[in-house]
């Protein structure tokens, strides 16, 4: 398929660099840099504009990977009447690319990406549009660079983004607080990482709340008292503790 990327962004370079493994053609890419736009475009063996107005006519998909703050803009600068046009967010309509073409539709990946990735992750993709024939273009496409895609609609798509949101950037801010700590009381955050990558990799076997662990859960109140004491000078950290031994002390069926 001959393909349109308009971003040059983390989204932008990794699926970019897919959709090229996987036999595409990258024919043009746009970008408000001309740098950056000239630094994709040489990966992707693509020209480049910096200029929606330039956009080239010839191709079959124009996939708008930017902030999502800024696709109605972009949106709205585009003349692509009957071509597919598709974005890349998770929280944002498709009805937002009316302005752009009568053809559109979603090509969500559900993944953490940044373009410096040397080994290009497995990428789930939601996938949605505004017919059943667009539907399945973008469904072929989706499966030539993913095993795992999904159609889900602007609802059920946004419920999975807040997911997203909990279990990566939330997630990676809490390692975040522990490094910190680990820095102010002189231990070695380094040691954790093997424990990282452990619960990370138990989740493809089991459910969380089945391998939930710690003090918490073993209702350890001696334990729980020496860690609060401990976090008695790291008020934000000593809250967060505070408040997630409770909540795992009342879970909630799922």
């Amino acid at each position: 398929m001959r393909i349109v990327i308009i971003g040059t962004g983390n989204t932008a370079t990794v699926l970019g660099k897919k959709l090229r493994a996987a036999g595409h053609q990258i024919v043009q890419v746009v970008g408000r840099s001309a740098k950056a736009a000239h630094v994709l475009a040489e990966q992707l063996g693509a020209a480049y504009t910096t200029s929606t107005q330039q956009l080239d006519q010839t191709a079959s998909l124009y996939i708008v990977a930017v902030t999502d703050a800024a696709i109605a803009t972009v949106a709205a600068t585009l003349s692509l009447h009957k071509k597919l046009v598709v974005h890349t967010a998770g929280s944002v309509s498709k009805e937002v690319l009316q302005a752009a073409s009568d053809r559109y539709g979603v090509l969500y990946p559900l993944q953490s990406l940044r373009k410096e990735m040397e080994q290009l992750p497995t990428i789930p993709l939601l996938i949605d549009a505004t017919n059943e024939e667009d539907l399945a273009t973008i469904n072929t496409l989706a499966a030539s660079i993913s095993p795992q895609v999904q159609r889900a609609d602007d609802e059920q798509r946004l419920k999975l983004h807040v997911a997203a949101v909990i279990v990566s950037n939330f997630t990676n801010h809490l390692y975040t607080l522990a490094e910190r700590y680990c820095a102010e009381e002189q231990a070695n955050f380094s040691l954790l990482h093997p424990l990282i990558s452990q619960v990370a990799d138990r989740l493809q076997q089991a459910s969380p709340a089945s391998s939930q662990t710690g003090p918490a859960i073993r209702r350890d109140e001696p334990t729980i008292q020496k860690h609060l004491e401990l976090l008695q000078p790291h008020g934000e950290l000593k809250d967060l503790y505070a408040w997630f031994t409770q909540s795992i002390q009342r879970p909630k069926e799922i």
